[in-house]
């Protein structure tokens, strides 16, 4: 597929390989640096038992990176000039990312991961607004310890493949040696919680990454390598649920309670955590707590506290800011803000399909054939599994001109 530039009319069209499909009409305005809303007062959007009115599918259409790249250090907004030749690159880019035919790079490289729709530069260079460098602050000396020892074990598996002794770039920081590592056979260090993290054999299925289980990554949400993503806010009385809508089928939906309970005890923790919302004026405020220690967001996993404001800003804005926190893995907290629209209900459609699944049926096929890889080599039949790449080698790239 090729990408087109498109001008005063925009079309979303983001079809998951198990989620739901839509369909979203839009024409886009010019992204200004943040500012109030020029489309009136908000008092009228609220719903018929008085609550502000954050209901409807909303949608960032702009291209914003979580931290600000390191060639624009200092430079919060960018100028019209850069904007524009960003652009240019982005409409430039050709999805199809095959080089000589029948190669694995070939097979591997028909989808290509920079999106599924054509999104503008936007005004800020980074999502983080705080701290003022756009940037995710430094990990603590515990935080720092098993990141490395994450990754010691991951590359430990892979030491005697063709991805290290070819020097490609998922064994940087390792080396080749021709002789598996004993660690191979070990637990790893902690369990697999990571989006894209796998270890090369298939003792069981937490050996390969979240996604590839069609396990969703959880909060905070920023959209991921794919493209965006989509939120759909449902409100009751005394209720509020948000519906994100991921590529690719990792879509989940979450429940706030806005009853005023306290969060649940310590020992109960969820997937996407316990979220507890209440009203501040306009802004709903959305605290969030009792993470699993099986998710994991940029290293921080059980520990997880964010603190969420939804506020509309006008008939087709909202401005979404969270502060995120965990003193076990950053030295502060931090501070990251989204900007939505709200497409024309008349344009919006959603077919609902089964979520992701494909992993529950291939996952005992996977594990299966790598028994049988294990039994051909102890009867000479076979190469030794561990100096084969068992899992795929991610050679898809995003196009990424802000990097």
């Amino acid at each position: 597929m090729r990408r087109q530039l498109l001008h005063s009319m925009l079309t979303v069209v983001i079809a998951t390989a198990g989620g739901a499909i839509i369909s979203l009409s839009i024409t886009p305005t010019s992204a200004q640096a943040p500012a109030a809303s020029a489309e009136g007062p908000t008092a009228a959007l609220k719903t018929p038992w008085g609550e502000p009115d954050l209901q409807g599918i909303w949608m960032d259409e702009v291209d914003t990176p979580l931290q600000r790249p390191a060639k624009y250090a200092g430079q919060e907004f960018f100028t019209a000039a850069q904007r524009e030749e960003l652009d240019k690159e982005r409409s430039e880019l050709s999805r199809d990312s095959r080089r000589e035919r029948g190669t694995e790079a070939d097979l591997a490289g028909t989808d290509n991961t920079f999106g599924w729709y054509h999104k503008r530069t936007a005004a800020r260079t980074s999502l983080i607004v705080d701290p003022p460098d756009g940037r995710i602050p430094p990990l603590t000396p515990e935080a720092q310890k098993a990141v490395a020892a994450d990754r010691e074990f991951r590359l430990a598996t892979i030491q005697s493949t063709e991805t290290c002794r070819t020097e490609m770039a998922q064994c940087r920081g390792g080396k080749y040696d021709p002789t598996p590592s004993p660690r191979r056979s070990e637990p790893p260090p902690r369990y697999n919680a990571t989006e894209s993290q796998r270890y090369n054999r298939r003792d069981g299925p937490e050996d390969n990454s979240l996604s590839e289980r069609c396990l969703s990554r959880g909060l905070p949400e920023f959209s991921n390598a794919l493209g965006g993503s989509l939120r759909r806010i449902v409100q009751t009385p005394g209720g509020i649920s948000i519906f994100y809508e991921i590529p690719f089928g990792q879509g989940f939906q979450r429940n706030i309670a806005m009853d005023g309970s306290p969060h649940l005890p310590v020992g109960i923790r969820q997937w996407f955590g316990d979220s507890r919302g209440h009203w501040e004026g306009d802004t709903l405020v959305i605290d969030v707590t009792n993470f699993s220690p099986k998710t994991d967001f940029e290293g921080s996993r059980e520990n997880l506290h964010l603190v969420e404001r939804w506020t509309r800003t006008g008939p087709t804005t909202l401005d979404y800011v969270v502060t995120i926190e965990d003193p076990t893995v950053w030295t502060r907290p931090w501070t990251v803000r989204q900007e939505f629209i709200r497409p024309s209900d008349q344009a919006n459609r959603i077919y609902y399909e089964p979520r992701c699944i494909e992993a529950n049926y291939s996952y005992p096929a996977l594990l299966r054939g790598a028994r049988m890889e294990e039994l051909a080599f102890k009867q000479g039949r076979g190469p030794d599994p561990a100096t084969r790449d068992s899992v795929f080698s991610d050679r898809r790239t995003r196009f990424d001109p802000l990097q």
